[in-house]
């Protein structure tokens, strides 16, 4: 049996049509993280929400996150560490997929959300891979090459793939699946 997925939308939460929607309803063990705001977070309650969200698994989960869902997960590492049971809670994460890290100061990010600049760059604890793309609008490609490698995670390059989303031609997003299949056996 392979293990469960929290899927961590970006910013306006993830469309119908979206990988991550596709993935919620194709596999049952893939569950959306629910945040109260997607349009205007604050980085405290986002990260307040994915923890409650990992104290209620049962067994060691996969995170999916997808643009500022990438950074969610680091920031919850950060803030993590500094507690008395991170051991285990860093031991519910069995590993995580990142797609299309966005750059919060980046001069495409949208204004609203607060707190997620800047990002954490210490290495997760956990085993994960970060894709991104050449010509992502959200993120240099040097910049999600200097996350990959702060965090410690395998980094997959797409040539011209846009933000890895509906817009860019990124449905159902077989090859994506593929590397959420390795994370989770």
């Amino acid at each position: 049996m392979s293990s469960p997925v929290l899927i961590l939308p970006g910013l306006g939460n993830s469309g119908p049509e979206h990988w991550q929607s596709h993935w919620e309803h194709r596999d049952p063990g893939c569950v959306r993280v629910a945040q109260q705001e997607w349009d205007a977070p604050n980085r405290a309650e986002w990260v307040a929400t994915l923890a409650e969200a990992i104290a209620r698994v049962t067994e060691p989960v996969v995170l999916v996150g997808h643009s500022t869902g990438c950074t969610l997960v680091a920031h919850w590492v950060a803030a993590t560490q500094t507690q008395p049971e991170s051991a285990r809670q860093f031991a519910a994460v069995r590993g995580a997929l990142l797609v299309a890290p966005s750059d919060p100061t980046g001069l495409h990010y949208p204004p609203g959300p607060e707190g997620f600049a800047p990002v954490p760059l210490g290495r997760l604890p956990f085993p994960s891979i970060v894709v991104a793309s050449t010509n992502d609008p959200y993120v240099t490609i040097e910049r999600a090459r200097e996350y990959a490698s702060a965090w410690g995670a395998s980094l997959i390059v797409l040539e011209d793939a846009g933000h890895i989303n509906v817009a860019s031609g990124h449905g159902a997003w077989a090859e994506g699946f593929d590397l959420l299949a390795q994370l989770r056996s």
